[in-house]
């Protein structure tokens, strides 16, 4: 027998085989047999060897080079039928029938879900998406039939096989095919300066306040359209407030027609501060400027409203998702910049509709020592605003620019452009600035791609490893072959994403990346986007040093060192990465949303429940302190801050805070001074919000039931899930209402010892 095998092997004229996600590999006679063999067992006259071997050398021997799966399944059929087997030949049948029907109903019971409006994983995937609408099932149905494609025949095998053990994840999966880059800071003044040319019409430079805004939400909603993630506007302030001015002169022409007199000495008069006061005892010019004044007060807030209004209602995405956006300001330092400030955040203490907290955009106040942070300087009005504001509102959310590693030596106070040189935010975290291939500036850049490593498997299938110094080492080495397999896996997509023609992406590749102005509309984008980053990013810190060392880095010492030598050694190897690919790599402290879920759940099938690593529903986002583990927010500050300058591709610092904030802006302030004097980039605070569905009355009751105003029961909170806010649980899916309802608060003491242990 083992003679004949091998003049059977030498002989053979199959091979290779074409499977069905379309991968050539090696023709492997074993699977053939092993197919037969498993038909013959479900009969009654069981196996038949001598049958097998002449069958798979039949279909061997007259198959051409290079077959597929069905045509090979096809020929074993047909060799059965003609055999006196066919018994065999039934069973083979049945059991091809099985597998096809089991392939499609995986994809026939995720469509169900979807059809059914199921509240589960699957359409619970992205709480800012509603998955019921007819919009939103649509984007479902493409996004779970695209998945597959990407994985059969976009990713390496490498890639394949760590996305289906559960080692990596590839985030915006769904997008792979359309080669869109995530996010991007806009340059909202080459759109105001210019207009540009959205679907069948051209938008005109901006004139007046109101136009600049509208501009702004257009610019934001059309970007959407053409990228996966998110958008912002880095200098709000500063891009808005030539439009005041603008304004301003408008009302004083008005007055002019009115009255009959000139005012053009007050055009481009300086003004200290754009304020409204009333004109009783004013006279002349003083009352006319006054008056122009007040007026332009009143249209810069009915403006700040639209706009908010606007990204809150203006869908995007085939009209299923409003704007994932996000808005940077506070240095500019202009009458005209500071009213532009003082207004959206007055427009957002007020709330939206009925008073309701807004969800969009995400606000990020920018902090600098000498311009808004300190008492005497320019800006400490408007930052003692933004933290009132964020006290009742959660936002704005605090980016520091005094960071060590947010600092560059091109920012000068005097610099009308200074916003050029200043980190700017995604308001999920996501953060570019360092670039190896052009200026350091956050303006016209963003990330290209992301993915995340589950560092928490990794840990796991070291425990059982006796001796620590082993565990760890062994760690150290998966660690190292996935940081490996996740660079080239970013490297193949980016050499896909910059095969992308410019006008695939007709505002994005003409009006807002930097060095896209050059592209013609036939020029591939190949030449531009190495300006943006690749963000390496990992999840569950915490459950992989307990995992490692027993307990996480809040509770020890010794594990909060080995967390930093893993965040570090994730750094250096992204460094590294960074002159190999000649891109920018960065590492990512991960804002997981679905993916806390999935990783967990998949890893407790596999392993089980891990006291402190898999009992959860739930790992814990990147480099934080676990939600549930009750500590002082100065410990947590403490625990977490050295991980910022590490992870410079997005990173956040959250404080939870129980009862209603709204009159305590002075707990925000406090949050703000930890991050300065701790080195941290980006934080915020969370506290409690209830709000009525069906009126929009909120307030921060511990256990609201029944609302004051309108009687109804239809109570949810509004919360804060990995950056921005929710409006309604309802879309958050099972992991991350696991994780909401383990937060505790981190201030337990007295107003004067709130930040201490």
């Amino acid at each position: 027998m083992c003679i004949r095998i091998t003049k059977y092997l030498r002989y053979k004229m199959i091979q290779t085989v074409v499977k069905r996600d379309g991968r050539i590999v090696g023709f492997n006679e074993q699977k053939i047999m092993a197919a037969i063999r498993k038909a013959m067992i479900h009969t009654d006259k069981g196996e038949d060897e001598r049958l097998v071997y002449k069958i798979t050398d039949h279909v061997a021997q007259k198959g051409e080079s290079q077959m597929t799966v069905e045509q090979i399944q096809d020929a074993v059929e047909m060799e059965l039928m003609k055999s006196s087997r066919k018994d065999v030949a039934q069973k083979y049948i049945a059991y091809r029938n099985q597998r096809s029907i089991a392939r499609k109903a995986k994809t026939r019971d995720v469509f169900l879900d979807i059809v059914n409006v199921k509240n589960n994983d699957v359409t619970r995937e992205n709480a800012n998406m509603n998955a019921d609408t007819p919009a939103g099932m649509m984007m479902k149905f493409a996004s779970e039939t695209t998945k597959p494609f990407v994985d059969d025949y976009l990713l390496s095998e490498e890639s394949r096989d760590a996305v289906e053990h559960n080692y990596l994840h590839i985030h915006d999966k769904d997008y792979y095919p359309t080669k869109s880059l995530t996010c991007v800071q806009h340059p909202l003044d080459h759109i105001l300066n210019c207009g540009f040319i959205a679907g069948h019409g051209a938008s005109r430079p901006a004139r007046r306040i109101e136009t600049a805004s509208v501009l702004a939400c257009i610019s934001m909603e059309c970007a959407q359209n053409e990228m996966h993630g998110g958008q912002a506007i880095p200098a709000f302030d500063f891009y808005l407030a030539p439009y005041v001015r603008m304004t301003y002169i408008e009302e004083l022409k008005s007055l002019e027609e009115l009255n009959g007199e000139s005012y053009k000495e007050l055009y481009e008069e300086p003004l200290i501060d754009y304020i409204k006061k009333p004109l009783d005892g004013l006279t002349g010019r003083e009352r006319a400027q006054q008056h122009a004044i007040n007026k332009t007060v009143g249209r810069v807030h009915q403006a700040m409203e639209a706009f908010i209004h606007n990204m809150n209602t203006i869908h995007s995405r085939g009209g299923n998702q409003v704007v994932f956006s996000s808005i940077n300001y506070g240095t500019d330092t202009s009458a005209e910049g500071r009213c532009v400030m003082r207004e959206i955040l007055l427009s957002t203490y007020e709330g939206v509709g009925n008073g309701e907290t807004a969800i969009f955009p995400i606000q990020i106040w920018k902090k600098k020592r000498g311009v808004n942070y300190l008492p005497g300087d320019r800006n400490f009005d408007l930052y003692q605003l933004a933290c009132k504001v964020t006290a009742r509102r959660f936002f704005p959310n605090f980016l520091n620019l005094d960071a060590s590693f947010n600092q560059t030596d091109e920012w000068k106070d005097d610099d009308p452009e200074r916003y050029l040189h200043e980190v700017a935010t995604m308001g999920c975290r996501t953060r570019v600035f360092e670039n190896r291939f052009g200026p350091k500036t956050s303006i016209g850049r963003g990330n290209l791609s992301f993915s995340t490593i589950n560092i928490v498997k990794l840990a796991i299938e070291c425990m059982e490893e006796k001796d620590e110094q082993k565990r760890i080492g062994m760690f150290f080495a998966k660690l190292d072959r996935m940081l490996e397999l996740t660079a080239k896996q970013l490297d193949d997509r980016f050499q896909f994403q910059q095969t992308a023609y410019a006008k695939q992406f007709p505002l994005v590749m003409k009006s807002l990346w930097i060095g896209a102005d050059k592209l013609g509309p036939n020029d591939t984008v190949k030449s531009v986007i190495n300006q943006g980053t690749l963000g390496i990013g990992f999840i569950g810190l915490a459950e992989c040093l307990v995992a490692l060392t027993g307990k996480h880095h809040g509770e020890s010492k010794e594990s909060q060192e080995l967390g930093l030598k893993i965040i570090t050694y994730m750094r250096d190897r992204v460094n590294e990465f960074s002159e190999r690919y000649h891109h920018n790599y960065s590492v990512l402290a991960t804002p997981a949303e679905g993916l806390a879920g999935r990783f967990t759940k998949r890893d407790r099938k596999q392993f089980g429940v891990i006291p402190g690593v898999t009992d959860r529903d739930y790992y814990t986002n990147s480099n934080h302190v676990p939600v549930y583990y009750k500590c002082s927010a100065r410990h947590k500050a403490e625990v977490e801050a050295p991980y910022h300058n590490l992870t410079r591709g997005g990173h956040i610092f959250y404080v939870e805070i129980d009862g209603d904030a709204t009159h305590n802006p002075q707990v925000i302030m406090s949050v703000v001074d930890m991050m300065d004097q701790y080195d941290m980039g980006y934080g915020s605070v969370n506290h409690n919000r209830n709000r009525c569905m069906d009126c929009g009355y909120e307030n921060a009751a511990d256990h609201l039931e029944t609302c004051p105003k309108c009687g109804s029961s239809n109570i949810d909170k509004l919360q804060r899930i990995t950056g921005y806010l929710v409006g309604t649980t309802d879309r958050w899916n099972s992991g991350k209402l696991a994780e909401l309802n383990d937060r505790v608060t981190h201030i337990d003491h007295g107003p004067k010892d709130l930040f201490d242990e």
